[in-house]
């Protein structure tokens, strides 16, 4: 679907400031997902700020925050500051710590839904301890079988809820977006509201610098370890977000792959294998230890993958989303290249639970297709 920008005559702290002033509005109980990450920070001193100047009313809201047990101290830290300044506004503030389903990047070496957050049989091993004041069940969880995304619904139903969510992240968070506005909604069927969904990277690092917001300090470690501004995404360890950044923190957190390790013992690949087609890497370093290999046939790989499904894919998830990609990849035989095959293959040998590199591939080699003909048909007609 193509996607259409057009320039508004307000800037985008206006615009989120005008959104999240229509949610508190409307009377409901609001719902504030919150992370510690850069994009839910923004949300908080956008709240904090309409808090101070009279605008919104803090007895309306409620801020949750899931915790996923495999966090960077400095997230913990960051979220217990923030929890204290709502609490002093008037707000209430959910930390739970609950048995839920979270993806696993190291898990059979794909992601895979595997992963349970606070598991009550692994006591023994877990990364770090829930907080006194945390919330330890729920009567609307079903604990080990939902994923926050199922749970957190059912318990704000009775009212909005308003995210960080922004398209820059993602193509799949721009269609889905642009296709929601298009039918002339402005929440989701879930009541979601996405206030900063507009905002580029830039946008969200200039606003915490002007606010002067304290960054959690695994930001200014990432990026003093190469990581690109794009790419400045911190999540719980076993995803692949964060799964890339475990090698290299440790230099910075001395214990974290001890203690990482032994909560999940496949967590050692990322040491060993980090650079290489199994995290659908594409890097100088794997580029290096692949020189003078022999050039892989991607193409006939994807056709021996897809000939034998239940050889290479041993869960249903896994082969709902292998049959999504050996469609893509039927559709796509007569325009794609040897590069696009690569990206397919690497797509699935990685693991794309969620189809977000599915979709990002759709859109490369269709809008490329698209563009070639576009060029041809000015040549022909010129």
């Amino acid at each position: 679907m193509a996607v259409k920008r057009c320039e508004a005559s307000i800037d985008v702290v206006k615009a989120a400031e005008i959104r999240i002033t229509n949610v508190f509005n409307n009377g409901l109980p609001v719902y504030m997902s919150f992370s510690g990450g850069k994009d839910s920070l923004c949300m908080a001193q956008l709240i904090y700020n309409l808090v101070q100047r009279g605008k919104i009313n803090p007895a309306q809201l409620t801020v949750q925050f899931i915790d996923e047990e495999a966090i960077f101290s400095c997230i913990e830290e960051t979220v217990k500051a923030w929890r204290k300044r709502f609490l002093l506004m008037g707000a209430k503030f959910e930390w739970f710590c609950l048995e839920v389903k979270h993806y696993n990047c190291f898990n059979e070496l794909s992601n895979d839904e595997t992963f349970i957050c606070w598991d009550s049989t692994k006591e023994d091993v877990w990364v770090r301890r829930p907080p006194s004041f945390a919330i330890r069940t729920h009567p609307k969880l079903r604990p080990r079988i939902d994923a926050y995304q199922d749970f957190l619904p059912r318990v704000c139903q009775d009212g909005l809820t308003i995210t960080g969510i922004r398209t820059a992240e993602s193509v799949q968070r721009l269609q889905n977006i642009a296709s929601m506005t298009k039918a002339g909604r402005a929440m989701t069927n879930k009541h979601q509201v996405f206030p900063i969904y507009d905002w580029t990277n830039n946008d969200v690092w200039l606003y915490l610098l002007n606010e002067h917001v304290e960054i959690p300090e695994i930001y200014l470690f990432l990026w003093q370890a190469g990581t690109k501004k794009g790419q400045l995404r911190v999540s719980q360890f076993f995803s692949v977000d964060t799964a890339r950044s475990l090698v290299s923190m440790n230099e910075y957190y001395p214990d974290l792959m001890e203690r990482v390790i032994r909560r999940e013992p496949n967590a050692y690949l990322a040491a060993l294998y980090w650079d290489s087609e199994m995290f659908g890497r594409s890097t100088a370093a794997r580029k290096e230890n692949e020189k003078g290999q022999e050039t892989k046939d991607y193409k006939a790989e994807l056709i021996e993958m897809f000939n034998h499904m239940d050889v290479y894919f041993n869960t249903e998830h896994k082969r709902y989303v292998a049959s999504r990609y050996r469609n893509f990849f039927i559709s796509v035989a007569a325009i794609a290249t040897d590069k696009d095959y690569k990206a397919i293959y690497e797509g699935l040998v990685s693991g794309d639970p969620k189809l977000r590199s599915y979709r990002a591939l759709y859109q490369r080699i269709y809008g490329r297709y698209i563009t070639e003909a576009k060029r041809e048909e000015v040549k022909r007609n010129g």
